[in-house]
């Protein structure tokens, strides 16, 4: 009975915990439960500093009518776009900084400073019982996240999304990954590093490649 009693109490305590960021409109659970969000990274050649990427997800909440992607501090973003792949409709994208967004009455769930940067993505509301599947397409450059050491192409950065991978410039090969990938090769010759954390948390990847040698 002291058994079942500690059970129900930490049952109830769970309850507790996780009713505030319910209210708040913490979206975790459904991301992590559902796993309906995939990163691809497309890693231009190092000395740019700069990668390709998309994120797919699938937005499924009645009255949802924009998307948010905070670029994250030392990254700088362009060329944003975007679509819904159930029609392929382009979508309007603006990025907005500092007070734009405290103006726009965005809640990027951080503060705002002069730095802060978002890239708004909007789109028809959200009907109830629908969904709607959406590509968002960017360039980031961040000379510390990725760059050259000495000849060794060097990829440091975490990722918090359940599904992510990288694929390395044209030219280069695989020598480390201190996260567990599965490796392929893609239909062009390109080295890809798919990576899986189901765990509600970041994982700090850090690959290495060099590149390969004429014949």
């Amino acid at each position: 009975m002291k058994s079942l009693a500690v059970i129900a109490l930490l049952i109830v305590a769970g309850a507790a915990a996780t009713a505030p960021a319910q209210e708040r409109g913490d979206n975790r659970l459904t991301e992590r439960a559902h796993q309906d969000r995939d990163i691809v990274y497309f890693l231009q050649q190092p000395e740019t500093h700069s990668f390709d990427l998309y994120h797919d997800y699938t937005e499924s909440r009645p009255g949802t009518d924009k998307y948010l992607n905070v670029v994250r501090k030392g990254s700088r973003a362009s060329k944003p776009s975007a679509k819904i792949l159930d029609t392929g409709e382009s979508l309007k994208v603006e990025t907005l900084r500092g007070a734009e967004i405290t103006k726009a009455s965005l809640d990027i769930g951080e503060p705002v400073n002069a730095e802060s940067e978002v890239v708004v993505i909007r789109f028809p509301a959200v009907a109830k019982g629908k969904s709607v599947r959406l590509r968002i397409s960017e360039t980031y450059s961040d000379e510390k996240s990725y760059r050259l050491e000495g000849d060794t192409l060097v990829f440091d950065r975490s990722f918090g999304r359940p599904h992510n991978a990288v694929v390395l410039p044209a030219g280069w090969y695989l020598t480390a990954s201190a996260i567990p990938a599965t490796v392929s090769e893609t239909a062009d010759g390109r080295i890809r590093l798919d990576f899986v954390n189901p765990r509600p948390d970041e994982i700090a990847v850090l690959i290495k490649a060099r590149k390969r040698r004429s014949p």
